[in-house]
């Protein structure tokens, strides 16, 4: 089971587990899928605390194993994977992200789905795309900038740089952070605040807030896949799994 969903009152807590780094690959990603809905389905929910289970939040989709992205589609076809990501960011719930380590590519993506993101000092947040020869994905082009502004998100996108926990709090990426053994704790608390509040005026003013943000990522993905088709046909891609791989710098020769 990658996906579990547990409830605490009106607070429904979902956990991701594919250990051991929590890659998402289009079977976890359509169980979490899977899981929100049956959560929207509940009118006793009425907030989402989301969590993974061991020391990697998520670590990205996996693109040595089972590339999710990769296989080919017919002209005018959206990826299934994309499609999926879309469906998480048009959660109607609340949710509140515990983030206990790494949130990679995607995994920084899933943490980008929740209203608010609660993390430990040992939380890292990457964007390492262009370190692997890759355009950004998962709407992260999109939405990175609507949480912490162009210039920040600019900066984690064209350098691929680890953002912690601390410097992650500043820049708004991280709403509070509080020590590994508090985290749940302090999740749960936050997601049961929400869901003590009158359910419909959480609902209007969460709709208000987000607005298009669903349709803002179908078309981000759009475009983000087919950037990422040409790219990952060239030497650099190829050379950046390679790297990632044997962890280590790529050597990337732009082409």
């Amino acid at each position: 089971m990658t996906v579990e969903i547990r409830h605490d009152g009106p607070v429904a807590i979902l956990t991701l587990r594919n250990p051991p780094n929590n890659h998402l690959g289009l079977g976890t990603i359509s169980a979490l899928v899977g899981a929100f809905d049956a959560i929207e389905s509940d009118p006793a929910i009425r907030a989402i605390l989301l969590r993974s289970e061991g020391r990697v939040f998520c670590a990205g989709a996996d693109l040595v194993n089972a590339n999710p992205v990769a296989d080919p589609l017919p002209e005018g076809e959206r990826s299934p994977f994309y499609l999926a990501a879309a469906r998480l960011f048009g959660v109607a719930t609340p949710v509140v992200a515990a983030v206990q380590g790494a949130a990679v590519g995607a995994g920084l993506g899933l943490t980008l789905v929740a209203d608010f993101r609660i993390a430990s000092p040992e939380a890292r947040f990457v964007a390492n795309f262009v370190q692997l020869g890759l355009h950004p994905g998962f709407g992260i082009s999109a939405v990175l900038e609507r949480v912490i502004g162009r210039q920040r998100a600019a900066m984690m996108l064209l350098t691929g740089r680890r953002i912690a926990g601390e410097q992650a709090e500043r820049w708004g990426l991280v709403d509070e952070l509080v020590p590994a053994e508090s985290l749940y704790d302090t999740a749960l608390a936050l997601a049961h605040e929400i869901a003590a509040a009158a359910p419909l005026a959480v609902a209007s003013t969460r709709r208000t807030l987000r607005g298009d943000l669903r349709a803002l990522v179908e078309t981000a993905t759009d475009h983000e896949l087919a950037e990422q088709a040409k790219l990952m046909r060239t030497e650099d891609f190829a050379e950046g799994v390679r790297a990632v791989t044997e962890r280590r710098p790529g050597r990337f020769v732009g082409r």
